[in-house]
């Protein structure tokens, strides 16, 4: 079904071809990296969570209307979905002040943000992801005004939907990373939505619940994403 060699290989994700020109193969892989690939290891079962957040999430949006990349789950950590053309901008929309916001500007970590804040970055590890304003991405003809728009009121539902799943288990959605591409003539969301793309903590301990812990080793990563999993879809 799958080529031996993935078609592009990721920091965290494999993608093959598949017998269906239609369809592209996601294997959720166990690698973990951090401050642009610096830090980097292997954690057993960090795919399968990563994954089985990902297709929940990606099922939740889709019912309420929101289109995505995800077509059906294959295995506990391979994903099935639609061949995308990336758009090189993560769009990231923030509730509550942390990470870069604190440290570029005189924000207080936690203070909310009401709004929510949309940041858009342009996706070049080679220079580091700096942020870009709307200006730009249509002189590089990466989107049209109009596309702009369009992703950031989807990312903004998105963010609803968010807050409203991790809110019921007792997680608050600080932040959060999107990615998108273009299928045919239509827009849709795609790369993941997992404990790597995000940032949350536990609403009465304000304990990190997603990379950050290892980013700066504040705990058992695993633990983690298994329990953010585990309240999340219920397993």
């Amino acid at each position: 079904m799958t080529e031996q060699q993935p078609i592009y290989r990721g920091k965290a994700k494999s993608i093959f071809r598949s017998d269906n020109p239609d369809e592209l193969i996601v294997s959720f892989r166990d690698d973990i990296t951090a401050f642009d690939g610096a830090k980097k290891d292997e954690l057993t079962d960090k795919g399968v969570y990563n994954a089985t957040v990902s297709a929940y999430l990606f099922g939740r949006l889709e019912e309420k209307g929101i289109a995505t990349h995800f077509v059906r789950m294959e295995d506990e950590r391979t994903m099935i979905v639609r061949p995308l053309t990336m758009i090189p901008v993560e769009v990231i929309v923030r509730n509550a002040a942390a990470g870069s916001l604190v440290r570029n500007y005189p924000f207080e970590e936690g203070q909310r943000l009401d709004p929510p804040v949309i940041v858009l970055d342009y996706k070049d590890d080679a220079r580091h992801d700096p942020m870009i304003n709307e200006e730009i991405i249509v002189a590089l003809g990466l989107m049209t005004a109009e596309e702009i728009d369009a992703v950031k009121t989807i990312a903004l539902q998105v963010n609803d939907l968010l807050r409203a799943e991790f809110g019921r288990i007792g997680l608050d959605l600080v932040d959060f990373k999107l990615e998108f591409g273009r299928h045919g003539d239509r827009i849709l969301l795609g790369d993941e939505i997992s404990m790597d793309s995000m940032r949350l903590w536990d609403m009465e301990t304000h304990a990190s619940m997603d990379k950050d812990v290892y980013r700066f080793d504040k705990g058992d990563v695993m633990a983690t994403y298994a329990t953010v999993a585990e309240r999340l879809t219920g397993a």
